[in-house]
Parts: structure tokens; sequence; C-alpha cells
């Protein structure tokens, strides 16, 4: 095992190249399977591609303010103070690992963006405390936490199938959070990897000779975004300025309490960024700590926002051409009432290495999937689920949404990915379980 571990990160430090080099090299693959696949020809393909292009910018926009609110809230002087307490109960390498990829879990199920950038900052306030830990697998296993938001609260596969006006809302209706997230057979995949990831991560540990510590610069201190000098103007003190941010605070919580008064536990994607927002703002407690919070965290979102066109362009092709219909179609038609949610999954994974976005891959899958699940007599919340997994799972070997974690750690993604493709394998066989024989 050891030696499958070793000639996995060789192979990804060799041949993985850069995320946006990546994307460019995944939009010509595309290309080029819609022309052997589709009747489409070359100029169909370029159309497909440039009308595509700026498809998403409304769910892109979504996308960049989870992670920007997650990261706010998770970069605030109260969650700095948890992640230090916390970093100090880690006494040896083993404990770190383990220790990381937990909270990484946990968060990432609360918020994926949340879970992204506290496990990333988690594993560099370990890195600090802890000597001789594997700086990689340090920031592998808080990436590797990632896997389970899809089926947490903030997966934007369950939360768009239960806002009113979603586009399949005609065919599926407006289905619960309590019949796709809070379901059992969810929960119990979820409980799974709670306690066989941080356990794997732990036996991948690398020996003394092989180990990668962290460099000095790679730990330098985040720049103190809490002022420190007394304000003297009138902006300045607006700017600094407990009661204003705390009222605001309040003012988006009182909103919240109402909403689920009205509306019970239902949760959207604008929801729970609403939610992440004021919260953020409270535990900054003045205005201009949450504003340079969120220029960090948009500094951090900058290969996000310039790769999703590129990505929305790969979709228009994949869509358009006929060529995710062509994949979705090929596992669907070997599949039976038995097999069709493990299929589904491992046909979403696919997919979702060309369209790395929860909510795009269900727009690009769900007209086939939601028709076969009718006739094959699936449950339709279990087969918008298997699309959500399918889609956490192949994240782990697809850079695109590790560049927050990447850009806070100061590595690049071929450093942790050897570690993660173990990682995929045995989560697999979890969720592929999980899929086929609960629910």
């Amino acid at each position: 095992m050891k030696g499958t571990i070793h000639f996995s990160n060789r192979l990804m430090q060799r041949y993985l190249p850069d995320p946006f080099v990546f994307v460019l090299l995944l939009t010509f693959v595309v290309f080029i399977l819609g022309l052997v696949v589709t009747p489409s020809s070359p100029l169909d393909m370029v159309t497909y591609w440039g009308d595509g292009f700026f498809d998403l910018l409304t769910f892109a926009m979504q996308m960049v303010l989870v992670l920007v609110t997650g990261y706010v809230l998770a970069s605030s002087p109260f969650f700095q103070r948890v992640l230090g307490f916390l970093g100090s109960k880690a006494k040896t390498k083993g404990q770190a690992i383990v220790f990381v990829t937990l909270i990484s879990l946990l968060a990432s199920f609360i918020n994926w963006g949340f879970g992204i950038v506290i496990g990333a900052l988690f594993a560099k306030e370990l890195a600090k405390r802890v000597t001789g830990v594997d700086y990689r697998l340090l920031m592998a296993s808080a990436y590797s936490g990632f896997i389970v938001w899809h089926g947490g609260i903030s997966g934007s596969i369950p939360l768009t199938i239960a806002t009113d006006g979603h586009f399949s809302q005609d065919s599926i209706g407006i289905i619960p959070t309590s019949e796709t997230i809070f379901s059992f057979f969810n929960l119990a995949i979820v409980l799974a990897i709670f306690i066989i990831l941080p356990l794997l991560n732990r036996f991948m540990m690398p020996d003394s000779t092989s180990t990668v510590t962290v460099k000095a610069d790679q730990l330098r201190e985040e720049r103190q975004i809490t002022p420190t000098g007394s304000p003297t103007t009138p902006s300045e003190r607006l700017e600094q300025s407990r009661v204003l941010a705390i009222l605001m605070g309040l003012l988006g919580i009182v909103f919240l309490i109402y909403y689920f008064i009205s509306n019970g536990f239902q949760l959207n994607l604008n929801i729970v960024n609403f939610l992440f927002l004021f919260l953020g703002i409270l535990f900054h407690g003045t205005a201009r700590s949450f504003i340079d919070s969120v220029g960090d965290a948009v500094r951090g979102a900058g290969g996000i926002i310039i790769q999703f066109p590129f990505y929305a362009g790969i979709m228009g092709m994949m869509v358009a051409s006929g060529l995710a219909v062509e994949m979705s179609g090929w596992f669907v038609s070997i599949s039976n009432q038995w097999t069709f949610p493990f299929f589904t999954f491992i046909s979403a994974g696919i997919v979702n290495f060309f369209v790395p976005s929860g909510g795009g891959q269900w727009a690009v899958q769900a007209p086939i999937v939601i028709e076969a699940a009718k006739e094959l007599g699936v449950s339709i919340p279990k087969a918008a689920m298997a699309v959500a997994w399918g889609d956490a799972w192949t994240n782990l070997i697809q850079p695109f949404w590790a560049l927050p974690a990447l850009a806070i750690a100061g590595l690049k993604a071929k450093d942790i990915l050897g570690f993660c493709i173990i990682t995929l394998l045995v989560t697999g066989v979890v969720i592929g379980v999980g899929l086929t024989f609960l629910g």
C-alpha cells in the first residue's frame, strides 16, 4: 500500500498541470469527443462553446459567495481562537492528520466553502504546532473532508430541488431536504465516511525519509485584520463601530428566524449564503475587520472566477452537442432498479470532470436521470443524491475546487492529489455500497 501511495504521488508530480491548463486541455478533449461521438461539426462545437461561455454567471456568483462567506466566517477572531485551541490538542503526527480530517469533514458538512477554508487554515495551524508532520498529507487530509459537502447542508443539488421555482419542478415538484440531506441512506454514508476517512489518511502517513515538511515562508502569519489603533476620524469610527456591525448582524439574524418560522428548516443556496454572511459580520465585530476579510477571501476565489466561464463553455458543448446525454444514457441503458443509483453515481463522477459544478451538473443530467428513475421505479431523491455524491466524489481529483485551499497552503495541486487518488478509490466503494444497498 505504501508503494502505491508513493507511485501515486510521483505520478501527480510529473504529469498533473496547473488547474487552468487542466481546464484548457478539458476544453479540447470535449471538443474532440463531440466530433467523434455526436453528429456535431467543428463549427457547431465552437458555437456551443461560445454560446455557453457565460451561461452560469448567476450560479457562479452564488458559488463565489459560498466561498467568500465561508472564508470570512472561518477567519473571524472567534473561529481563529477555536482553531488555535483545537490545534493545541494534537500532540503527534498521527493525531494531527486524524484531527484535521474530522474538522474538515464537520465543517464541509455544514458549508462547502467553510469546510475548504477552515480545513486549510487548521492544517496550517497544526503544521506550526506538530513537528515533522507531512505538510502535503496534512493539506490533502483537510481537502479530503470536502467529499461530504454535497451530502451536507450546503449541497447545491438537494438545495436546488428544495427551492421553489427550480427548473425541474414541473417534473418532480419540490423535494424537501428531509428526503435528501437528512434521509437515512445519506446520513449513513456520511457517518461511514466520518469513521473511515480519518483512519485512511492516518494510514497514508509516509515514513521519515519520504516526509515533506512545510517551509518557513508557507507558515507566515496571516495578516491581522482587526484594527489596533484608535479611530481618529468620523469615517474610521464608523468602520470600527461595533454597534453598527452588531445591529446589521442582528437584522440578518431576525430575518433568518422569521424565514425558518415561516418555512421550516428549508435550506437553499441563498439562505445558506445569507446565514454565513451575517454570522461573519457578527463574529468580526466591525465593518473594517469584515471588509478586510472579504478582501482576503476574494483573492482566494480568483482561480474559480476565471475558470468558471471555461467550464460553462465546456458544459455548453456537453449539453448542446448531446455528449452529456450520450454519457449518462449509456450508464442508464445498462442499469436496472437496483443498480441505477450506483451507475448514476459513476456517470456523475465522470461528467463532473467536465462540469465541476453541482448545480450545473444537475442541469445537464437531470432530464435523463429523472425520466430513467421514473421508468425504473427508483426514488427521485435517491437518484438526485446519486448525482450529488458522484459530483462530490471526483472533486477529490479535479483540481478546480482545491484552488482556495492550495492558495492558503502555498502548495500546488500536484502536491496533494497523489494522496487524494487513494481517498477516491476507498470512498468510492463506501458511497457505492451505500447508494446500492441503503434507502
